[in-house]
């Protein structure tokens, strides 16, 4: 009589091997969505002096002299000018930021954001 006898493997399966539950190892990659971005813009009023608007855009917008005064006389002919483009939470701070320095200063100066 004759026995015989299955000896198993105790090597883990080969990838390439005919298996369908093997394959090619692939990165994913989840895609990234760009941060929503939103306009910060300056309101026109009647009793803001110019100077502190353009003092106001040199401090909290990183402007020059002469871009400062270009857009304070936009907003002080067109009623609104827009100081920059930011992320929400960096536009959000920069409204805050001159909302208050204008309280203190007590000027009626306003700073909107709007999404772009």
């Amino acid at each position: 009589m004759r026995v015989f006898v299955t000896i198993m493997s105790q090597e883990p399966p080969r990838i390439g091997d005919d298996d369908p539950d093997h394959g090619v190892a692939t990165k994913v990659r989840p895609k990234v969505k760009r941060p929503n971005m939103y306009r910060v813009l300056l309101l026109n009023d009647d009793y803001t002096p110019m100077e502190f608007v353009v003092h106001v855009l040199e401090r909290f917008f990183n402007k020059g002299r002469d871009e400062a005064t270009r857009i304070m006389l936009h907003v002080h002919h067109h009623g609104v000018g827009e100081c920059g483009i930011f992320t929400y939470e960096v536009a959000e701070t920069k409204v805050t930021q001159v909302m208050d320095f204008a309280r203190r200063n007590q000027h009626p100066l306003q700073c909107v954001m709007e999404k772009k």
